[in-house]
């Protein structure tokens, strides 16, 4: 028996065609804000063209100001061979699986051979710069090229959210879906973490994306905070032994 979830509804603009072909990638507001810094950079890096929005009376009514235009918080694009998922805003856990469902539903109506998930995992708080990158494939074809990259797969965890649905309905429908999580920060906006994740989709894909601005703002991004942590942390003396012996509130 096939099973149907709800999904939100795509709207698209005037006179275009939703039929893409070759790879699809989302990214949402999750740990690091690691999916939506990368589909960003994606869109702006291919120069992606707007092909329509998610909407649904539920959502937040609230416009993203970018380069002086309001769009929707979630959009899809597409390229050549490529198209883009995004959600810039984070929302309540219960739409998980309608959000995962249009996803699925995107993905269908474009035509397209995989789809790739980017998503964080959070990383120990004070560490500013973590390039672990795991990945785990619904397909034994996702696998199978997941292994000849050589990426880190996950043998036994759970995934959570939005990815984790994707990636359970990938096994079940059989379609070549591959998540990538990337070690995050909790603390800020993590652009290093999307670039590691971007790096793996080129060499997925062989699709060429510049990667020079991103880590150059990912070094500026980490310096700033490595001065705000060395600064907040106090310079207390440790005490010596001898202090240790002589504190009445010891022994």
């Amino acid at each position: 028996m096939s099973r149907q979830f709800g999904t939100y509804d795509l709207v698209l603009r005037s006179g275009v065609d939703p039929t893409t072909g070759g790879v699809a990638v989302c990214g949402f507001t999750t740990a690091g804000m690691v999916g939506v810094i990368a589909t960003s950079h994606i869109i702006e890096s291919l120069g992606l063209t707007q092909l329509g929005t998610v909407m649904d009376e539920r959502f937040p009514a609230v416009a993203l100001i970018q380069n002086e235009v309001p769009r929707h918080p979630v959009r899809v694009y597409q390229g050549n061979g490529i198209g883009v998922f995004t959600a810039e805003i984070q929302f309540e856990k219960e739409q998980d699986i309608a959000f995962g469902s249009t996803v699925l539903e995107w993905f269908t109506a474009g035509g397209f051979e995989q789809l790739i998930i980017i998503d964080g995992i959070l990383k120990p708080e004070k560490e500013v710069q973590g390039e672990g990158l795991f990945a785990v494939g619904a397909s034994e074809k996702a696998r199978k090229r997941l292994k000849e990259m050589d990426l880190h797969t996950i043998q036994r965890g759970i995934v959570s959210g939005i990815t984790g649905f994707l990636l359970s309905e990938g096994d079940r429908l059989n379609l070549d879906i591959t998540a990538l999580l990337s070690e995050a920060s909790p603390m800020y906006p993590d652009v290093r973490a999307a670039a590691v994740a971007i790096e793996a989709i080129t060499e997925m894909t062989g699709v060429d994306i510049p990667l020079s601005k991103m880590l150059e703002s990912a070094r500026e991004i980490e310096h700033s905070v490595q001065e705000i942590i060395q600064n907040s942390t106090p310079l207390l003396p440790s005490p010596s032994d001898d202090d240790v012996e002589n504190d009445p509130s010891f022994g």
